[in-house]
């Protein structure tokens, strides 16, 4: 049943995908809205509910505190190591479109809030709240900044673009294929593991946040082979600030606060620093993320995993 919950989660995932990224550029289209916007705000939300959905349950259980700080740590790291490092090696990160600056701006915020939050040992239920604030702020003036901006459609030849009710039942009925496949591919892949005899602290450290990434590795992957670079990028970068300001800033409000353990101050916090500034720095600076950069990326993201299994 383990080798079939594989197949099965990855074949919702990219079915799931693939109707996510097509109802979401046709929402872009019909609302003259940058593609970028969408996937910074609807596809990133969308894939970020696995995120949130372990982070929630892990509040229920001893330890839980270490388990949300960490699977969403880790889980941005992979989100910008392998996720936009596998869309950079198809081409889709090379010409960053308009709106890019101001996005990047946010994943560099909303990093240095938690290595801050790290560096002090806990996210109050205050500072939780000053992020939904934060993150709610900067949605509404993202989406009135688009308004002076000269929309290209990229999906006009579509048949879910036709239509606004098909585009959001598509977008939603994806949302939803790409949450169960990854579910099932989590049970898949930790009960393979398990019947290996693999340790849970590997396991908890490298798949749950690997897991959890799933579904934006799915869809920026499937939005980069359709030419759908504004939703590719835009979906990593934005699931990025909602995985720090939005889960992270539920969780604490919901638990009435989070600890963080010092031990990710010694090294995974400062990882996804460098990573997430280094994107940022080069996007700021209107410079694209080429192929080359995008397997120095995957190859160091494996060679992180690497690290964390030895």
């Amino acid at each position: 049943m383990d080798e079939l919950y594989v197949i099965l989660g990855f074949t919702l995932l990219i079915l799931g995908a693939e109707g996510f990224v097509q109802g979401a550029v046709s929402l872009a289209n019909k609302f003259q809205v940058p593609p970028l916007l969408i996937g910074f705000t609807i596809v990133a939300l969308g894939t970020s509910l696995p995120e949130l959905a372990v982070v929630l349950e892990a509040l229920n259980t001893e330890g839980g505190d270490d388990i949300a700080i960490g699977g969403i740590i880790g889980s941005n790291i992979s989100n910008v190591m392998l996720v936009l490092g596998s869309a950079a090696l198809l081409g889709a990160s090379e010409y960053p479109g308009k709106g890019i600056r101001r996005d990047a701006v946010a994943v560099l915020a909303a990093s240095l809030i938690l290595v801050g939050a790290t560096l002090f040992g806990s996210i109050s239920q205050f500072l939780g709240v000053l992020m939904i604030i934060f993150l709610i702020s900067f949605y509404v003036y993202s989406y009135n900044r688009t308004k002076d901006y000269d929309v290209t459609s990229e999906n006009e030849d579509s048949v879910i673009s036709q239509y606004l009710s098909f585009a959001i039942l598509v977008l939603v009925g994806g949302g939803i294929m790409v949450w169960l496949g990854a579910d099932l591919l989590m049970s898949g892949v930790t009960g393979v593991m398990d019947k290996y005899g693999i340790s849970e602290s590997v396991v908890g450290l490298t798949i749950v946040a690997l897991g959890t990434s799933l579904p934006e590795f799915a869809v920026t992957v499937i939005s980069a082979l359709r030419g759908h670079g504004g939703v590719a990028l835009g979906n990593v970068l934005g699931s990025n600030v909602m995985n720090i300001l939005g889960i992270l800033g539920i969780a604490s409000i919901v638990s009435g606060g989070i600890l963080v353990s010092s031990t990710y101050a010694e090294r995974d916090i400062w990882l996804l620093l460098l990573s997430s500034g280094l994107v940022c720095g080069m996007l700021l600076n209107n410079r694209g993320i080429g192929r080359r950069l995008g397997f120095g990326m995957v190859f160091g993201y494996l060679a992180y995993m690497a690290l964390l299994f030895s």
